[in-house]
């Protein structure tokens, strides 16, 4: 499948769908933050935040009907009595919204909603298509239907929302493994949770054979930038996306984009201890987008700064 991802803030040009700049102009909005990846069926998996700091005049207009899940994600909490919904022409009670509480409808159920107050939601547009591609790649059926949720205290996507939440916007999303990674384990809580799908078992399957483990390691190797996909690799793997995903990780001890992050910091040891570039020039050698993401990176695999790992090596040297 063909993997393409887009981050945008401006004027609505996105692809059909309820997502991105479209879902913001359905909510009488003029901008979006959104990321995106393809998923099986020529669909999208996408991820928007939509804020507003009074509440939208009016209704959303009517979103066109197709085969996805709308899940949403209150960042704010939604006063009562400041947010209408309905479903199938059917208005719905909606009690008080806590922050970080998840909602999921689908969008063949004709959702329409009126917020009166500002907001703050990530919104995540999950197609049928790539849910149905993962179940059957675990041996299950896909799931017929969705449960309808409003208000679910959802710990999973309430931690996978904070986690993602400063990336949406960032470079280092657009056209990564990390979304890639994300994405799948977003549709495999979802149909456990919201599908009714017994609990996706691990993979009776062994890990990459010899010849597959080169070329990945390869195909990673030469694009530290990230900009490289999970269906990329599967297919020169001539595996489904998910199966090379978990065959990935039982061969390497870990996931596609955690053996990435790790050669990107080994290859700014290497430049760190033997050069005297900038930080930031570093960074971007290792396939950083910027010192910022290198850093906090860095920190997070190494247990330190650059500057002092930088410091602390030389003076052995």
């Amino acid at each position: 499948m063909n993997q393409q991802a887009a981050s945008s803030r401006h004027k609505p040009n996105n692809p059909k769908g309820a997502f991105g700049d479209n879902l913001a102009a359905h909510f009488h909005l003029k901008e979006s933050e959104q990321v995106s990846t393809s998923w099986p069926g020529d669909n999208l998996f996408a991820i928007t935040r939509l804020q507003s700091d009074t509440g939208i005049p009016d209704r959303t207009t009517r979103v066109p009907s197709e085969a996805a899940l709308h899940i949403s994600v209150s960042i704010l909490p939604v006063p009562l009595r400041a947010y209408d919904l309905w479903i199938d022409g059917k208005a719905i009670d909606v009690p008080y919204i806590p922050s970080l509480r998840t909602s999921v409808m689908d969008l063949q159920s004709d959702p329409v909603c009126w917020v009166g107050a500002g907001f703050d939601y990530v919104h995540y547009h999950v197609p049928k298509a790539g849910l149905d591609a993962i179940a059957r790649d675990h041996g299950t059926e896909p799931a017929g239907s969705y449960k309808f949720a409003i208000c679910e205290h959802d710990i999973v996507v309430a931690q996978l929302t904070q986690y993602v939440l400063p990336l949406i916007g960032s470079r280092d999303w657009i056209g990564s493994l990390a979304l890639d990674q994300f994405s799948l384990i977003l549709g495999a809580h979802v149909l456990r949770t919201y599908g009714g799908l017994p609990p996706l078992g691990a993979a009776k399957r062994g890990g990459l054979a010899p010849w597959q483990g080169r070329r990945a390691a390869e195909m990673i190797s030469e694009s530290l930038d990230g900009r490289i996909h999970l269906s990329d690799m599967a297919r020169e793997c001539g595996l489904s996306v998910s199966h090379f995903t978990r065959a990935f990780r039982k061969s390497f001890g870990m996931s596609p984009y955690r053996w990435l992050l790790q050669r990107r910091i080994d290859r700014a040891k290497s430049l760190l201890a033997t050069s005297d570039l900038p930080i930031a020039d570093i960074a971007l050698r290792s396939g950083f987008s910027d010192q910022t993401a290198f850093t906090r990176a860095f920190g997070r695999v190494v247990g330190d700064s650059p500057a002092r790992w930088r410091r602390v090596v030389t003076s052995k040297g």
